[in-house]
């Protein structure tokens, strides 16, 4: 039986495009979900989405700016690796700054917390500017509505087998 989904925005709005994962979990958040799935804006509180995932998830994904070296506002579906091997240590998740948690902070910290999540994927958008000021730039906001697209395809791929019995 599955424990649900949940979808968490992650990002500072203060941040210019740091702000990409908080927009679209709260456009995801405005249209109907399936069962099971829950859609949360986490903001900055990398720690609390930690305590969170305690409560015990079967997915999750993740929605936040990442580097990877592309053009401004480009859409990537990546996929963790759940291994157990990761470049932080016990020291860097311990004196972490909460106003910096990113993907693989969240994760160390659910793990050193003894939790886990089956599946996990981040969609993560190139940004163009992560200096203070608020709002999107243009190639970023250009990015929303498809990286939304794109959420409910994996919610749809990951929660849809599950509620029909199936398995993978």
């Amino acid at each position: 039986m599955s424990r649900g989904l949940l979808v968490a925005g992650i990002g500072n709005i203060f941040l210019s495009d740091d702000g990409f994962g908080v927009e679209v979990a709260n456009r995801l958040a405005a249209r109907p979900l399936l069962p099971g799935v829950r859609v949360a804006d986490f903001g900055i509180r990398g720690v609390h989405l930690a305590y969170e995932l305690l409560d015990g998830y079967d997915g999750l994904i993740l929605i936040d700016t990442v580097p990877m070296g592309e053009a401004p506002g480009t859409v990537a579906v990546i996929e963790p690796d759940l291994s157990g091997s990761s470049s932080l240590d016990d020291d860097d998740v311990g004196v972490v700054d909460a106003h910096t948690m990113n993907p693989e902070v969240v994760l160390a910290t659910l793990g050193r917390l003894g939790g886990r999540v089956e599946r996990i994927y981040v969609v993560g958008c190139q940004p163009a500017s992560l200096d203070e000021g608020m709002g999107l730039t243009p190639p970023v906001a250009a990015a929303v509505e498809g990286a939304v697209e794109l959420c409910n395809q994996l919610i749809a791929e990951i929660v849809q087998p599950v509620g029909k019995g199936t398995s993978k």
